[in-house]
Order: structure tokens, then sequence, then C-alpha cells
């Protein structure tokens, strides 16, 4: 179902689209390609939505901070000094965040508006990142699949192409929170994550990747998420040709429990502890699957480059169930 959700100041209309399949109800909007509510049941088959999200157009524009739900690229997290060298070639990106550059630049992919097409079960979402947009080198054609399959998990299916070497790290930037209102902070999280890249303060990684034995960033037996948390986990399997299962969200108090599947070689846990209002800190848990923050910088880490010839792809997928 396609629906008039609201239009910008420039009279460009913008859409929702609603899919439904085995119990689960997703809503996705055209602006952004935001994932704006997500409703699923609990272990009494009481249904309630489990993302974060505005109930109008509005709301995203006056809060985009927050990128409740919206896909990021063309580069999620953060690359620092806003600069990196491809090439041989330095490459000066928009600097949103201090000095650095964050999701994208000052306009990622969050608050451009996508062209929309169905498919079986699902949507496909594209638009072209022209070349030099945000400092960014190279025209950068993205597609995005949202899809629900059988079972009624909403499967994130990217790809991208370019003209040009450049970077690409593309996510989906949904806020969890399966009891359907409150704080989050007493979900239980399991990550098969055995280490993790330590940041400074400007939450740039500093290089190495520590172990998270004996420390708070384990979470390889599932616990309470808590708070304090905007860090990036190095997940155990590496990068992989298709979806593997690297961790589960659990709500005690509605049974409610979240899959999470994926290709990618990291996740950054984000637990809201600087959600402005109308919402509170803590009131959800983004759980972005990604490459590594300041890759483009980090030699070490697993490489973002994108050449022209071949095909970026990347695949999620966010399972729902109760206990």
């Amino acid at each position: 179902m396609n629906e008039l959700f609201g239009t910008l100041s420039d009279g460009t209309p913008v859409h929702r689209w609603t899919l439904e399949r085995a119990g689960v109800r997703v809503r996705i909007l055209s602006y952004g390609g935001i994932v704006q509510d997500v409703e699923v049941p609990d272990r009494d088959g009481r249904t309630g939505n489990v993302v974060l999200g505005f109930s109008g157009l509005d709301g995203y524009l006056r809060h985009p901070e927050p990128f409740l739900g919206a896909l990021i690229g063309r580069y999620a997290n953060r690359i620092a000094g806003a600069r990196f060298s491809l090439d041989g070639r330095e490459h000066t990106l928009a600097a949103n965040e201090g000095p650095n550059s964050l999701h994208g630049g000052a306009r990622g992919f969050d608050k451009r508006v996508w062209d929309v097409s169905p498919v079986a079960h699902g949507l496909r979402l594209s638009l072209v990142a022209e070349d030099g947009e945000e400092g960014f080198p190279g025209r950068l054609e993205v597609s995005v699949t949202y899809a629900l399959d059988e079972r009624g998990a909403l499967g994130i299916a990217y790809e991208a192409v370019t003209d040009a070497p450049t970077h690409v790290n593309l996510t989906n930037h949904s806020y969890w929170n399966l009891a359907g209102s409150g704080s989050a902070s007493g979900h239980e999280l399991r990550l098969a994550a055995s280490r993790y890249t330590p940041s400074g303060a400007d939450l740039i990684p500093v290089g190495e990747l520590a172990d998270v034995t004996g420390t708070r960033f384990d979470f390889r037996e599932a616990r309470k998420a808590g708070s304090g948390y905007d860090d990036n986990y190095a997940l155990d399997k590496g990068v992989t040709a298709a979806p593997e299962e690297i961790g589960e969200l659990y709500d005690p108090a509605s049974g409610r429990v979240l899959t999470v599947a994926t290709t990618e070689p990291g996740i950054q846990l984000y637990t809201a502890d600087h959600i402005g209002e109308p919402f509170a800190p803590g009131d959800g848990i983004a759980l972005e699957t990604q490459h590594f923050p300041d890759s483009p910088n980090r030699p070490e880490f697993p490489g973002t480059v994108l050449r022209p010839g071949e095909v970026f792809r990347s695949e999620t997928v966010y399972g729902f169930g109760t206990r």
C-alpha cells in the first residue's frame, strides 16, 4: 500500500509504503528510506511498534540528528578529519561532527527522497549520488531492497556501483524498543563479537582491536544492555557471502526477540544516551551492521573501497519472535 505522507518545502512529495506478511507490518518512507514503524506481536499476541519513529514528516525534518530508521550513506559512521587519501589523491569531505564526517556528511542518504518501486513482498529504493557530493569521489548508483520473508523477517539488501574509485559503507539506523515504549535499557543483548574497536572522545577508533574479555563490552553471553555504548564491535565471523546470525535482543517483559544476521564484519551498538526530545536517553537501541568506522584511514581494517566494474553488496536480516 502506498500513501502520501507529506510534502517537503520545495514541493517534493514523500510517500509511505506498507509491507505486511506473517503477522509483521512494516512502514517505510521514501524520505531517507526510513523504517517508520515495525509492528510485531508480543508473547500474548498483542501487536506493538518496536522501532522509534515520528507520526508525521515534520518530526523527521525538525529532528534529523537521531537518524531515526534511516538509510545511511555514502559512508555510515565516522571518518576522521573528514578526509581520506585514495590511489594517491586526497579527498576532503563535508565535516558535520566537529572536524569529522558522520553518516555521509551534512546531506547524507538519510535526507534524500528515494525512488521506490514494488518488488515481491517488498520495495526497491534507489538513488544516485553524483561525483563530489559531500566530497566523495565517483558517481554512485545505489539500490536498497526491503522485503519480508515467509517468517516475517525483515531483510535489507544493499547494492551499489560507481564510475570512479570511492569508499562505500551503508546501513540502516533503526532504534529498537521491543517493549514498544519506555526505556530499552533492560533489554538483554547477545553479540558474537570477541573484539571491539576502542575509540577516543570523538568516537574515532584508535586503530587497535581489543579483547572484550573481562570488560563491559563483553556481550558474548546475553546480559542487560544498559547504557553508555556507542561502539563498534568486530564480529567473529568477519565478512561473509550470506547473512549469518550474530546477535539477539530480548525484552523479558514482552517476550519479544529480535535476531540479527548480516554479511557485514561489524556492528555499531548505540544505546541512545544522547537522543533528544521527544525521546529520552535509553528509549531505543541501535544495532547498525556495517564496516568499521574510519576504515578509509585504517588499512588494517576490512576495506571499504569500491571500484568501477565491481558491485557493492551487503545484506542484513532482522528476525522477530517471542519466548
